[in-house]
Protein backbone atom coordinates (compact mmCIF):
# COMPACT_ATOMS: atom_id res chain seq x y z
CA UNK A 1 0.00 0.00 0.00
CA UNK A 2 1.29 3.22 -1.21
CA UNK A 3 1.25 6.02 1.90
CA UNK A 4 2.63 8.92 0.30
CA UNK A 5 0.64 12.24 -0.17
CA UNK A 6 1.67 11.85 -3.79
CA UNK A 7 -0.38 8.48 -4.59
CA UNK A 8 -2.63 8.43 -7.37
CA UNK A 9 -5.46 7.45 -4.60
CA UNK A 10 -4.81 10.65 -2.43
CA UNK A 11 -4.53 12.33 -5.70
CA UNK A 12 -8.30 11.20 -6.45
CA UNK A 13 -9.32 12.03 -2.93
CA UNK A 14 -8.10 15.25 -3.17
CA UNK A 15 -9.79 15.85 -6.45
CA UNK A 16 -13.66 14.36 -4.83
CA UNK A 17 -12.73 16.39 -1.57
CA UNK A 18 -12.31 19.77 -3.74
CA UNK A 19 -15.30 18.96 -5.97
CA UNK A 20 -17.18 18.17 -3.06
CA UNK A 21 -16.89 21.46 -1.44
CA UNK A 22 -17.94 23.38 -5.04
CA UNK A 23 -20.73 21.52 -5.39
CA UNK A 24 -21.49 22.21 -1.52
CA UNK A 25 -21.37 26.22 -2.62
CA UNK A 26 -18.87 26.77 -0.69
CA UNK A 27 -15.41 29.00 -1.03
CA UNK A 28 -12.71 27.94 0.63
CA UNK A 29 -12.87 30.88 3.20
CA UNK A 30 -16.54 29.72 3.45
CA UNK A 31 -15.92 26.20 4.72
CA UNK A 32 -13.06 27.47 6.66
CA UNK A 33 -15.34 29.84 8.79
CA UNK A 34 -17.74 26.79 9.12
CA UNK A 35 -14.67 24.48 10.48
CA UNK A 36 -12.96 27.19 12.67
CA UNK A 37 -9.71 27.04 10.64
CA UNK A 38 -8.42 29.46 8.30
CA UNK A 39 -8.68 29.52 4.55
CA UNK A 40 -4.54 28.54 4.27
CA UNK A 41 -5.65 25.86 6.63
CA UNK A 42 -8.27 24.46 3.83
CA UNK A 43 -6.09 25.29 0.85
CA UNK A 44 -2.94 22.90 2.42
CA UNK A 45 -5.84 20.41 2.81
CA UNK A 46 -6.80 20.79 -1.09
CA UNK A 47 -3.48 20.93 -2.46
CA UNK A 48 -2.50 17.82 -0.59
CA UNK A 49 0.30 19.89 1.49
CA UNK A 50 -1.42 18.71 4.75
CA UNK A 51 -2.46 15.10 4.92
CA UNK A 52 -6.79 14.92 5.79
CA UNK A 53 -7.43 12.45 8.91
CA UNK A 54 -10.65 10.34 8.96
CA UNK A 55 -11.88 13.14 12.18
CA UNK A 56 -11.06 16.29 10.02
CA UNK A 57 -12.66 14.37 7.04
CA UNK A 58 -15.75 13.62 9.06
CA UNK A 59 -15.56 17.20 10.02
CA UNK A 60 -15.21 18.55 6.68
CA UNK A 61 -18.44 16.49 5.77
CA UNK A 62 -20.19 17.88 8.27
CA UNK A 63 -19.69 21.00 6.60
CA UNK A 64 -20.58 20.43 2.80
CA UNK A 65 -24.19 18.72 4.37
CA UNK A 66 -23.33 15.18 3.89
CA UNK A 67 -22.37 12.10 6.15
CA UNK A 68 -18.90 11.18 5.92
CA UNK A 69 -20.22 7.72 4.39
CA UNK A 70 -21.57 9.80 1.43
CA UNK A 71 -18.25 11.60 0.99
CA UNK A 72 -16.57 7.61 1.11
CA UNK A 73 -19.34 6.75 -1.69
CA UNK A 74 -18.64 9.08 -3.82
CA UNK A 75 -15.09 8.60 -3.74
CA UNK A 76 -15.20 4.76 -3.99
CA UNK A 77 -16.82 5.47 -7.32
CA UNK A 78 -14.48 7.61 -8.48
CA UNK A 79 -11.48 5.05 -7.66
CA UNK A 80 -13.78 2.56 -9.43
CA UNK A 81 -13.96 4.60 -12.90
CA UNK A 82 -10.21 5.18 -12.70
CA UNK A 83 -9.38 1.63 -12.62
CA UNK A 84 -11.44 0.85 -15.62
Amino acid sequence: MEKSIHSACYAIFLRVFRETRIQAGLTQTQLAQRIGETQTFVSKCERGGRRVDVVELRTFCQAFGLSLNQFVAALERTMRRKRH
